[in-house]
């Protein structure tokens, strides 16, 4: 199972505790879902923990029970409501007039209370939403066909704390995160601490990675660095031997060039510890300079 349908796995075991919630919950499925109007509401899911909530949740929710069920073995599981009686109940708990409503509208006075917010974002998310596999990337989007719906979602989205962004795409409408930080604290808040948990342990894993990957990556530059420069030192040294003995050199500058001859592969700080008295890096370096402006000449 990915980690989308995992988290919804996870978001369906939240109990059914409130009636309003529940109804909350429905909402959020309904004006996401697959079809909602005058003559039928239509939820089509894969998941098959989301399969298994819907009739109990819609039972709790509005004492209802679903007019066509899913058939066994198929991929895609189709729930849908046709009773005229059934639909009615459903649009009296939202305040929903299909016969003058031209397009849907979330009735924010049936999410007033903060808990049922909280259960109809998770609707929204069951229903339309998915979220990417931290291992590739970070993004959560709740889509639906309703323009109004989403410009809504996005208020209260705001108004509890999250910052989304919006896009259409096709024929949908989404409000989307980008920031690993929102996606877990979205998952936490609608009832995913554990994928929540799971997103910001691979966030933090992957900056570890990459954090020694840059760290490895900068000492070998170093490495490299030096062993030219020990390199051009070393040549240097033997364009003055052509001309004269090292003996020949003072003793600071002699000292310092049989030094780098005979450990080529010590950084200028660990032969400034060979020379007696050990030298600072700087020291080292400076004599070495002379010898080149001596090469030179």
């Amino acid at each position: 199972m990915s980690f989308s349908g995992d988290a919804k796995a996870e978001l369906c075991r939240v109990p059914l505790a409130r009636k309003c919630c529940a109804q909350a919950e429905c909402y959020g499925i309904l004006l996401y879902a697959n079809r909602f109007d005058e003559g039928q509401a239509r939820i089509v899911t894969e998941s098959e923990q989301f399969a298994a909530r819907l009739p109990q949740l819609f039972k709790k929710a509005f004492r209802v029970s679903f007019d066509r069920l899913p058939e066994e073995g198929m991929g895609k599981r189709v729930f849908s409501l046709t009773a005229a009686d059934k639909l009615s109940t459903l649009s009296a708990v939202f305040g929903y007039d299909p016969g003058s409503s031209v397009a849907h509208h979330i009735n924010f006075a049936v999410l007033e209370e903060p808990h049922c917010r909280t259960a109809f974002f998770r609707g929204a998310f069951l229903a339309g939403g998915s979220v990417t596999d931290p291992s590739k990337g970070y993004h959560l989007e709740l889509a639906t066909s309703h323009l109004s719906v989403n410009r809504e979602l996005m208020t209260l989205l705001r108004e509890a704390g999250f910052e989304p962004k919006s896009v259409r795409r096709g024929g949908n409408h989404m409000a989307y995160f980008k920031r690993s930080e929102d996606i877990a604290d979205f998952l936490a808040a609608i009832g995913a601490p554990l994928h929540a948990m799971e997103l910001m342990n691979a966030k933090a894993e992957k900056d570890l990675r990459g954090g020694v990957n840059r760290r490895v990556n900068c000492d070998a530059a170093n490495l490299d660095k030096a062993v030219d420069a020990a390199q051009t030192q070393i040549e240097v040294i033997h364009r003055l031997m052509a001309r004269m003995d090292l003996d020949e050199l003072p003793p600071k500058l002699s000292e310092a060039a049989k030094l780098r001859l005979e450990h080529p592969d010590l950084t200028l700080t660990e032969l400034g510890e060979l020379c007696q008295p050990p030298i600072t890096k700087s020291s080292l370096n400076y004599r070495l300079k002379k010898l080149s402006e001596l090469a030179g000449e």
